[in-house]
């Protein structure tokens, strides 16, 4: 299953991954976009998870947002 998301990205940015596809990097932007969110997402799991543990303990303890 995928899902079609819209976001704003820097100039800069996109032009670095459209400089990817045209050497041949990647088949096109997307490709580029998913896998920096992997990569991304990959390497930041554990400060992630930390936080949301943090965030459940703080809610259980004081009942704050």
């Amino acid at each position: 299953m995928s899902n079609l998301i819209q976001a704003e990205i820097p100039d800069g940015l996109l032009q670095q991954a459209n400089a990817l596809v045209s050497q041949g990097w990647a088949s096109n932007v997307q490709e580029v976009v998913n896998e920096s969110l992997r990569r991304y997402l990959e390497s930041h799991q554990d400060v992630l998870a930390e936080r949301f543990v943090r965030d459940d303990v703080a809610w259980a303890l004081h009942g704050e947002d």
